[in-house]
């Protein structure tokens, strides 16, 4: 049995992977340090009360340097 953070770290490491697989530009000139996610992540279940707009307040509460990309800009 996987915790929810677990699961969350193990989506994180394949998703990262198969991006710099079909970007390896990314990771030599983009992103700092190689990294593709920042620390930290939310994890919430559907039926606790909150559900949709707790995760859009989660999102648009998120920093967003300058210079980092979108994600259609790297296509």
């Amino acid at each position: 049995r996987y915790s929810p953070s677990r699961i969350m770290q193990i989506c994180k490491s394949i998703l990262a992977i198969q991006i710099f697989k079909n970007f390896p530009e990314l990771k030599e000139d983009v992103l700092w340090g190689g990294e593709f996610w920042s620390d930290g992540g939310h994890i919430d279940t559907v039926g606790d009360g909150r559900g949709l707009e707790e995760v859009k307040k989660y999102v648009l509460s998120q920093g967003r340097s300058v210079n980092q990309l979108k994600l259609h800009e790297f296509t």
